[in-house]
């Protein structure tokens, strides 16, 4: 058994990746602990993890409405955060691991660890597309860095492995980086995509947590609906309340549905460009209408693999409703739109997933036999290559072509 330190933050897309790769790794009997912000306990702890809180890291509240100017420097704080790379060194002072997994967007607490006295093994995990992380993130985080010049490509290059939960098909390029590694989607606890089986129904489903102007692009999608003859399910996330909305008699409204109790019942989704609540749906064969919250994020570029792959659709967050109203109903209509989604949702499976991630954590450790990854015939001990099942696919599913096998090449 060794002991694994998984370093997270308060955030929203970023959070089941973390806690998937954890739990897979606790499940296969290794000893995970997980350092955060406070707010964070009650997602991991009920998990059977063990939870640190941090101390020193900048207090993080992504519910909080602000101005644009303090939520984008509340954002680039947590990222640059020295804080949380002092948490993150006295965490393993008081008690060592053989394995840390950093978020990779957490470059203040993996310049604390790459520079600390006694190295420690360490993977950064990626929670969104490598080719807007290396070509939008990196380039101006590093500049806001200022003095320090951190330079997220040169800390996730020192890393033993740099873990993707996506595929090939969405990002933009080839991702080349030797220690970097496609994983396949990491799904929250209990969801196992399967091709829905809804019709004439649609899930609208922005951020989790607040961006500017979502309360006001939600207005509009509930007028864009309202003379659509198709039932809604609407999930406002925890930063915004459904009695803020006008919702129509056709929109079922919740503040927060689990979307796995949604997705296999419904026939498109209406959503902001987040990677993981993206990923869900194209698992689902669900072709999508994307209205970016943020463009110098990733919901822009996430946006953008989705309609250049012909699954979906993207339209500013500032559309009327007529623009809205009609994006909605090409994607609710059959085309090729639905054959492009089902080509996607066949590669989600392909990588592996949660155990996938798990094997390349665990395969980069220096010593495994004293970790307890091997056991006594020498064979690797819960850390196995996974087996991974492709489900079988309806017509128009049959995954896309020469994917599979130039990540097999990558390996």
């Amino acid at each position: 058994m060794s002991k694994v330190l998984v370093v997270t933050f308060n955030g929203g897309g970023n959070v089941p990746p973390a806690l998937g790769i954890a739990v897979e790794l606790s499940r296969r009997g290794h000893d995970v602990r997980v350092l955060g912000h406070a707010e964070q306990r009650s997602t991991f702890q009920p998990a059977g993890l063990r939870f640190e809180a941090y101390r020193r890291a900048a207090a993080h509240t992504p519910l909080d409405r602000m101005s644009l100017a303090r939520w984008a420097a509340d954002y680039v704080g947590v990222f640059l955060d020295a804080g949380a790379g002092v948490d993150l060194v006295e965490s393993l002072d008081r008690e060592e691991a053989d394995l840390v997994v950093v978020d990779a967007m957490l470059l203040g607490a993996l310049h604390a660890l790459q520079t600390r006295r006694g190295r420690v093994r360490h993977v950064v995990l990626h929670h969104t597309l490598h080719g807007f992380m290396t070509r939008g993130f990196a380039p101006w985080v590093r500049l806001l860095s200022g003095q320090r010049r951190l330079s997220p490509t040169a800390l996730w290059a020192r890393a033993a492995r740099a873990l993707v939960p996506g595929i090939p098909a969405l990002e933009p390029r080839v991702v080349r980086a030797p220690n970097t590694r496609l994983t396949g989607p990491v799904w929250p606890a209990g969801v196992s995509p399967v091709p829905h089986s809804g019709t004439g129904r649609a899930l609208v489903s922005l951020s989790s947590i607040f961006y500017r102007g979502q309360v006001e692009t939600l207005r509009e999608i509930m007028t864009a609906v309202a003379d659509l003859p198709v039932e809604v399910v609407l999930t406002t996330g925890r930063a915004v309340n459904p009695a803020e909305l006008d919702v129509p008699r056709n929109v079922e409204a919740h503040g927060f549905l689990p979307h796995r109790e949604v997705l296999p019942n419904v026939s498109m989704v209406v959503g902001h460009g987040g990677f993981s609540t993206t990923l869900q749906a194209l698992a689902h064969d669900l072709p999508m209408v994307i209205l970016p919250a943020f463009t110098l994020g990733d919901q822009k570029a996430v946006g953008a693999a989705v309609a250049r792959s012909g699954a979906g659709l993207t339209v500013r967050r500032s559309a009327p409703a007529p623009v809205i109203r009609d994006a909605i109903a090409r994607m609710l209509d059959d085309g090729s739109h639905r054959a492009a989604a089902a080509r996607l949702g066949a590669g989600c499976p392909e990588l592996g997933g949660a155990p996938a991630a798990a094997v390349r954590a665990g395969a980069v450790h220096g010593s495994a036999a004293r970790a307890g990854l091997v056991g006594p015939g020498g064979g690797r001990r819960g850390l196995a290559r996974p087996r991974v099942r492709c489900r079988r696919r309806r017509a128009g599913g049959e995954g896309v072509p020469g994917q599979a096998a130039a990540t097999r090449a990558r390996r």
